[in-house]
């Protein structure tokens, strides 16, 4: 198993390419759920992410024989760029095995970053079965993404730095994918302080309860999330044992909660997560675990690569789940002034219009009438409850759509 001195020893070869991150303390947070909030800012990595930590500690331990061969790995995007980078910056060829609905940033950078990129199947693990395929048919060495004492020790230098800038930690929240970070993370935290040590899965990702109700690995059928940097069928092996016996306690999160994580870290404090990066955050202020007023808390924020299409919806989700956007769809009377009615009504009602769409032809409503669908910004929930009010008040029958 993983042993505290392996993490130890990985600092000073992962400081060769990796960079200290800031650890900050969130005002913001820290009033809205009365713990002391630091934010372990590790989205301002090289790479925008923790995974180059452990891809320089896994490439600096290659035989000259294993570098002549390069190395290959699967990935959702994150690991393919430390990956890509690190062995680049070593002089050794990789191949990099990606999922065919990979965030087009996420291949793009990789590929820039000097690898072969291989896109292959719908997830991390049917991209992980080609790059094995690949493994073998060129011999190259396979650097796993998660389940490797080598890169679990890599990515526990983020757990050296906690204990570092902030000594006084009582929790540190993580998020888990295949497990490697918090394996590490755990390793180096639980080896010099009593700090606790909370894991945290999205919902449509969550293999470790179920495992760790069994007592053995248990696998997904599919996952279904956009913390697509965890999106992971199942948990390492070796990272399970880990967890087993340094993880206090494992929870999950709603992909609504971690868009409204991701959306509150850039509106309040001006910080860029993916959907990864706001899994801890979103733990901590749905309080899906216990904690004490004051407690000193460290979400680590893992990563910032998030697609900007996929940030359009998640913003949009945020807002959604903040109160602050509503879709509705109302029928007017299709006659002159009936638009100009309702919007002089939204207006009264302080009510922003983002889009307006005015369907005459629909074929499920009377022939002198028209649909109308809004995308309307509001300031809550309880502004978003008065408007409806009031257009039903004033006649209207309203769906709400989102």
């Amino acid at each position: 198993m993983l042993e505290f001195a392996d993490v130890e020893a990985a600092r000073d070869v992962v400081a060769e390419t990796a960079r200290e991150t800031p650890l900050e303390h969130s005002n913001t947070f820290s009033k809205r759920t009365g713990a002391d909030v630091h934010l372990k800012l590790e989205n301002f990595q090289r790479t925008g992410s923790f995974k180059i930590r452990g891809a320089t500690n896994k490439i600096a331990q290659l035989s000259e024989a294993e570098r002549d061969r390069g190395v290959v790995t699967a990935s959702a995007g994150n690991h393919a760029q430390g990956v890509a980078l690190a062995a680049t910056r070593a002089g050794v060829d990789s191949t990099i095995v990606m999922p065919e609905y990979a965030p087009i940033s996420k291949i793009n950078a990789t590929r820039e970053y000097g690898a072969e990129v291989v896109l292959h199947g719908v997830d991390y693990d049917a991209a992980a079965e080609r790059a094995h395929e690949i493994e073998r048919e060129e011999d190259r060495t396979y650097v796993h993404a998660f389940d490797d004492p080598a890169v679990m020790a890599g990515q526990g230098t983020i757990g050296l730095e906690i204990v570092d800038q902030c000594p006084d930690v009582d929790t540190v929240v993580v998020p888990i994918g295949g497990g490697g970070l918090i394996s590490g993370i755990a390793t180096a935290v639980k080896a010099q302080t009593d700090t606790r040590v909370i894991g945290v899965q999205a919902e449509g990702a969550s293999s470790v309860a179920a495992s760790l109700e069994k007592g053995e690995v248990v696998e997904r059928d599919s996952v279904d999330t956009i913390a697509d940097g965890i999106a992971t069928r199942r948990v390492g092996d070796q990272t399970f044992e880990v967890i087993k016996e340094r993880v206090d306690e494992v929870v999950t999160v709603t992909d609504p909660e971690i868009a409204n994580a991701v959306v509150s870290l850039l509106e309040r404090s001006k910080t860029l997560v993916e959907g990864a990066g706001g899994v801890p955050l979103a733990a901590v202020l749905e309080e899906r675990f216990e904690y004490e007023e004051g407690e000193t808390i460290v979400p680590a924020l893992c990563g910032g690569n998030i697609d900007l299409n996929v940030l359009t919806t998640v913003i949009r989700r945020g807002l959604v789940e903040r109160g602050r956007f509503l879709r509705v769809r109302t029928v007017l009377k299709d006659r002159p002034g009936a638009l100009q009615d309702l919007v002089e009504l939204l207006a009264e009602n302080r009510t922003n219009i983002y889009a307006i769409e005015h369907d005459r032809a629909s074929k499920d409503i009377a022939m002198n009438a028209a649909e109308v669908e809004l995308d309307l910004e509001t300031r809550g929930h309880e502004h978003a409850l008065e408007l409806l009010d009031a257009m039903e008040a004033a006649g209207y029958e309203v769906e709400v759509l989102v």
